[in-house]
């Protein structure tokens, strides 16, 4: 059966970023992925300085491309916080989509962007009924913590590893183009830091399990598995 993925971030390239083998595989099962970002004000970031609005145009057409849904919330960075209100606002997504499995940012982090945005995830992936007052919303029955490279990330220590080697020119492709569009210039994957930061990220991870590339997740509740 079918399943639906909610996968969200701070930016709009934490996913891109973090877990888009782990995306692409799902789609190309043929599961539903739905990528919400929290930021979606990118006025007070210098690098798109009056493309804003086509960042958030780009951003989506790249994961629609890619038999993706991006969402935006109307947060700028440094301008939101763990506080009910934004709690609410990501668990009324959660009650709208459904998700079976959720992704969410690792909870320390030397990004303060990505630390509020998993504490506001972790209450509204697991309370959206409280946080809505829809009685009908639930809880994914998966949830995963992300890292988003050794830049940001401290001290994550995964459970799980997923191989997304059958993944990986896509993963360069989508997350290359994206860097590119911020830089406004060509794209060159012999070039780009964040390509580069993550083809090493995939290929350590890989070692760890075995595979060509992998990503990392953690599990936020322990998981039984078969062990034989």
């Amino acid at each position: 059966m079918p399943k639906t993925l909610l996968a969200i971030g701070a930016h709009y390239d934490d996913c891109p970023f973090g877990i888009p083998g782990i995306l692409l595989k799902a789609v190309r099962e043929h599961h539903r992925v739905v990528i919400l970002s929290l930021i979606g004000d990118y006025t007070n970031w210098p690098p798109v300085q009056g493309r804003e609005q086509a960042l958030l145009e780009k951003t989506a057409a790249m994961a629609a491309e890619r038999g993706m849904e991006m969402r935006f919330l109307k947060h700028a960075s440094m301008g939101f916080e763990p506080t009910l209100a934004t709690k609410r606002e990501v668990a009324e997504i959660v009650a709208e989509v459904r998700p079976d499995t959720a992704f969410m940012l690792w909870r320390q982090d030397r990004h303060p962007d990505h630390e509020a945005a998993s504490a506001i995830c972790h209450d509204s992936l697991f309370q959206p009924a409280r946080l809505t007052g829809n009685a009908n919303a639930r809880s994914p029955s998966q949830v995963f913590w992300y890292d988003n490279g050794p830049g940001h990330t401290i001290d994550f220590t995964p459970d799980t590893y997923v191989d997304v080697s059958a993944e990986w020119s896509g993963v360069v492709e989508w997350l290359g183009g994206l860097m590119a569009f911020v830089r406004n210039g060509p794209f060159d994957p012999q070039k780009d830091a964040a390509v580069e930061a993550k083809t090493v990220l995939a290929r350590y991870r890989g070692l760890a399990c075995g595979v060509k590339h992998a990503e990392a997740l953690r599990s936020v509740r322990p998981l039984a598995r078969e062990v034989w």
